[in-house]
């Protein structure tokens, strides 16, 4: 009876591909949004008392938390004088039929990367503003990801809500005691400080066409896709392709200027 089921949404999921590839060619969406429309995104700051900065993002029906916890850590033998961060998602098996209980696959790693790339290279954060103790101990961000809804287009959704919950962030009060480091409990330094706020934006090659947001059904009829994480003072800070098909170089430059024009968008919800 599983195996019918699974087929079953697999002929489901296959008509639903097709619709959208049909739709798409005759200039259209299913759901009538145009092809560089987002669905609707709400974000909620502070959903967690325990984190030292959170926040959930829906966009469209695709819902995403995010939690970032600061704690001393000891750093890298080549940057002694500078923190860190560290990007996790974890697909919840509630947010998906496809997500399964287990350690993280190709696509959580792929997306936690590209997440925490676009974090890390555009120089948002000044790492060496994470210092405690030069060689000794620094900060590391920890900021952990979780699915509760996935109907599309993580990569943007998780991006968006890992930095609305780092706008929040605050580095914990921290009592030193010869090679002791304790964190006080609920008391704050100060505000985790943001150069710049670097967003991704993704956009899906369709029957030809290029096409914004995908919802799930949309990556689905996917020939490719391609991400690119774009800050308000013009700097690209990561990119990511996806999917078996191909851009042109010209294709890539739409994606790259749609980018820039959708991430300015965004910012202003944050």
């Amino acid at each position: 009876m599983e195996k019918v089921n699974e087929m079953a949404a697999d002929i489901v999921l296959d008509l639903r591909a097709d619709k959208v590839v049909e739709s798409v060619k005759q200039g259209k969406r299913l759901d009538g949004r145009k092809f560089d429309e987002y669905r609707k995104i709400t974000i909620k700051h502070n959903i967690s008392e325990n984190a030292d900065g959170s926040a959930r993002v829906t966009l469209g029906e695709t819902d995403v938390i995010a939690g970032v916890k600061i704690v001393p850590g000891d750093p890298f033998p080549d940057s002694p004088k500078e923190g860190s961060i560290s990007v996790g998602i974890e697909f919840l098996p509630l947010a998906s039929p496809l997500f399964e209980t287990g350690p993280p696959g190709s696509e959580e790693t792929e997306l936690a990367r590209v997440v925490d790339r676009g974090i890390r290279e555009s120089k948002c954060i000044d790492f060496g503003e994470l210092c405690i103790e030069e060689g000794k101990k620094v900060w590391v961000a920890y900021i952990d990801m979780y699915t509760m809804n996935d109907d599309g287009n993580l990569f943007d959704a998780s991006s968006i809500a890992a930095l609305a919950a780092l706008t929040q962030a605050r580095i914990p009060k921290l009592e030193i005691e010869g090679d002791s480091y304790k964190i006080v409990k609920g008391e704050y330094a100060k505000k985790l400080g943001l150069a710049r706020k670097p967003l991704l934006c993704t956009t899906t090659k369709i029957a030809g066409h290029l096409v914004n947001d995908a919802c799930f059904a949309e990556e689905k009829a996917m020939e490719a896709r391609f991400s690119v994480a774009t800050t308000e003072d013009g700097y690209m800070s990561a990119y990511q392709k996806g999917g078996s098909g191909s851009f042109t170089a010209k294709e890539i430059d739409e994606c790259i200027d749609l980018a820039f024009a959708k991430a300015k968008e965004i910012r202003k919800l944050l």
